[in-house]
């Protein structure tokens, strides 16, 4: 996307723009009464319907204004909010998406479809008897006679494109109109800018023009002015608000004059606001607006955010993992010499290229919340088709994962929701023949721990029935009768291609695909996967993720000629290799505190030459809930590992990971431990150790 291609400018504006409606339709459902909820729906789809006309997107702007004039009748209190009203919201909002992304893979009788119906649930609630509607007492939107109207307008508003005369021709078109202009604030001729805005009106509008049909006038500006709003008949305020012409940003509440006083009777969708305008304002944000950043206020605005494309970003972290690398050849030779000049200059380049590298790294990290909102819509459309009422429940929302990790992860998390709601969550019934609530409750949650983030998909249904899954396991001939397994080992079955426990296949589940490509994906990013249950009280599943995947911290070692990493991320500790295990026939465990930790000899698994080094060092990982060693004959310290894809003829080695530049050139290869340990290659001594166990 570059600044000459103005349709892919509204294509990104168009998906944001989208993406806050759907989230304020989901809102809406939950609050149908919230008056700034349904504001904001309006102006998104007001928007869309501007932009889209004037980009070409002729069908997109003929649909949404159909559908923006229904909702109008909800934003003016004329129609209720229903779940049927939001449910066919959200299904014209994807139809607007598609028109947008692909208009040709649509045919126009959906979007007529869609607006029949809407048509149907308008007309329906529009027949509700008179009386209740008279109950509720005079319309909030009535019209007085007319209005005193105050505009002030952000010094920079000329700069952003808006023609302050035509919006007052607009004002003229909605009754006789006397307009006065502010000029106690004009500068002089030598200290006009002809780019800035140094004038205000008062406007006197006389007529049934109503408040909304006023403040639609200004929609598209309300962010750059202050407009207040009294009616003729109201007290005459003892001055009007002003913005302050100059270009530095000044507080606007302090300065202010007293405001003008509020109509009465207040409207019921006012939305309280400084004390400079009681009139309804833009601080009505959507949440997902308020939780981006500050509101915006009528001072010159500075562009705090920019637009860049994700290459670019991938572009520059390669320049930083090539200068990270450099940058290790350049203290290896430095340690080589005994030039203190050298020396000094090595350090600082090492400091500043860790700088630079944790900056680049820091831009590459999304929050996780951006992923979590698109699962509500995913809940809400399964409850209503498996007839489950479900609550969904985020937390975390603000922790930061690398956007490859997050881009990857959005397919998995998919399948878990899926699951949770079609096999872990029971119906109403036996919810509520079992004590239950009968809401179900999915809670998608992610947290720091250490150099990981673990993800969480928790439900609280009926859990894993561990006896049913190792029966369908033995049935397969995934496993031997008899054989003994720990409920953990049960449960990896889950993710076995073609496994599935349901006694019957349905539109969502049932035939085994999903959890097995969750298992890929996960191993993929360098996770892991645990699941813990509790019969009657539900599941969690956690995924187990890196912050990143690009650069990461590493322990190097030697095994005979040959040097590897180890994610420093899994090395829980490291120790000598006793007496007992040094021979290729010794024990292959260690008592560490009183805990038996099975190992691998490294040597024996990667066929090294050569003798091994008489003090050899055992590093004890973690994978999951599961603890094993690695023996390697040395531990060379730390390394900031710079990760390489490995070549196409190297994809099927599943013990490493990638590989990584060391400081003089040569490669060293990424151990993957989790693979170890799926490979059966830790199994083996798992093995020895509960025959020695039995024995002892």
């Amino acid at each position: 996307m570059t600044d000459h291609d103005p349709r892919a400018v509204f294509l990104a504006e168009a998906s944001e723009l989208l993406d806050r409606l759907e989230t304020t339709l989901l809102d809406l459902g939950d609050r149908p009464d919230d008056s700034a909820l349904i504001d904001t729906a309006f102006r998104a789809l007001h928007t869309i319907k501007g932009s889209g006309a004037m980009f070409g997107f002729d069908r997109v702007a003929a649909f949404t204004h159909d559908f923006e004039t229904a909702f109008d009748l909800v934003r003016r209190g004329e129609v209720p909010t229903s779940a049927d009203l939001v449910n066919v919201s959200l299904s014209a909002k994807d139809y607007i998406r598609t028109l947008i992304e692909d208009p040709d893979a649509t045919a126009p009788v959906i979007g007529e479809a869609i607006l029949a119906e809407l048509e149907r649930l308008i007309s329906r609630a529009k027949e509700a008897p008179e009386t209740e509607l008279a109950a509720e007492g005079p319309s909030p939107d009535a019209a007085p006679e007319g209005w005193r109207i105050g505009i002030a307008f952000a010094p920079d508003v000329l700069r952003n494109g808006t023609n302050p005369l035509a919006l007052l021709d607009e004002l003229r078109e909605l009754g006789p109109c006397t307009v006065v202009p502010r000029v106690a604030d004009l500068p002089d001729l030598a200290g006009l800018d002809p780019e800035s805005l140094a004038l205000g009106w008062d406007v006197t509008l006389r007529g049934a023009a109503t408040r909304a049909a006023i403040e639609d006038v200004f929609l598209f500006v309300r962010d750059d002015m202050v407009l207040t709003l009294a009616p003729l008949d109201a007290p005459e305020p003892a001055a009007e608000p002003a913005l302050d012409p100059s270009p530095a940003p000044v507080p606007v509440p302090a300065p202010m004059p007293a405001p003008m006083p509020a109509p009465a009777p207040a409207p019921a969708r006012s939305v309280a606001t400084p004390a400079v305008e009681p009139a309804p304002a833009p601080a009505a944000k959507p949440p997902e607006t308020e939780r981006k950043g500050p509101a915006r206020s009528t001072e010159p605005r500075g562009s705090s955010t920019m637009r860049v494309e994700a290459e670019r970003l991938d572009e520059l972290l390669d320049r930083v993992g090539e200068l990270v690398i450099a940058q290790a050849r350049l203290s290896q030779l430095a340690g080589l010499h005994a030039d203190g000049g050298l020396q000094t200059i090595a350090e600082e380049i090492e400091r500043l290229s860790a700088q630079l590298r944790d900056t680049t790294m820091s831009i590459r990290m999304v929050p996780i919340g951006a992923l979590f909102s698109r699962f509500r819509r995913l809940v809400h459309d399964l409850s209503g088709d498996l007839g489950k009422p479900v609550t969904f429940v985020t937390d975390g929302e603000e922790t930061e994962l690398d956007k490859t990790v997050i881009e990857r992860l959005a397919d998995p998390l998919v399948h878990l929701i899926r699951n949770a709601i079609d096999h872990g969550i029971e119906d109403p019934a036996r919810r509520s023949a079992s004590g239950k609530n009968a809401t179900g409750r999915i809670t998608l949650s992610a947290e720091h721990v250490g150099a990981q983030v673990l993800v969480t998909v928790r439900d609280d249904g009926a859990g894993l029935d561990v006896t049913r899954i190792r029966a369908k396991a033995e049935e397969r001939g995934l496993v031997a009768p008899g054989t003994p397994l720990t409920d953990q080992q049960v449960y990896q079955f889950l993710f076995a291609p073609g496994f599935s426990t349901a006694q019957q296949i349905s539109a969502l589940s049932g035939r085994g695909v999903g959890m097995d490509v969750v298992k890929k994906t996960i191993e993929g990013l360098r996770g892991s996967i645990d699941i813990t249950t509790e019969p009657g009280a539900g599941t969690a599943i956690v995924l187990r993720l890196p912050l990143t995947l690009a650069i990461i911290e590493g322990l190097l070692i030697r095994v005979g000629e040959g040097r590897y990493v180890l994610p420093l991320s899994a090395v829980e500790e490291c120790v000598e290799l006793p007496e007992s295990g040094r021979g290729e026939r010794g024990r292959d465990f260690l008592n560490i505190r009183g805990d038996l930790v099975p190992f691998l000899r490294l040597r024996s698994l990667f066929e090294a030459a050569g003798e091994p080094d008489p003090y050899q060092k055992v590093i004890i990982v973690s994978v999951g809930e599961t603890r094993f060693g690695l023996v390697a004959d040395q531990i060379l310290g730390n390394h900031q590992t710079v990760i390489k894809s490995l070549s196409k003829l190297h994809a099927d080695v599943a013990t490493f990971s990638g590989a990584t530049i060391l400081g003089d050139g040569t490669a060293a290869l990424i151990i993957d431990p989790a693979q170890l340990m799926a490979g059966g290659q830790i199994g083996a001594a798992a093995d020895g150790l509960r025959e020695f166990r039995e024995v002892a």
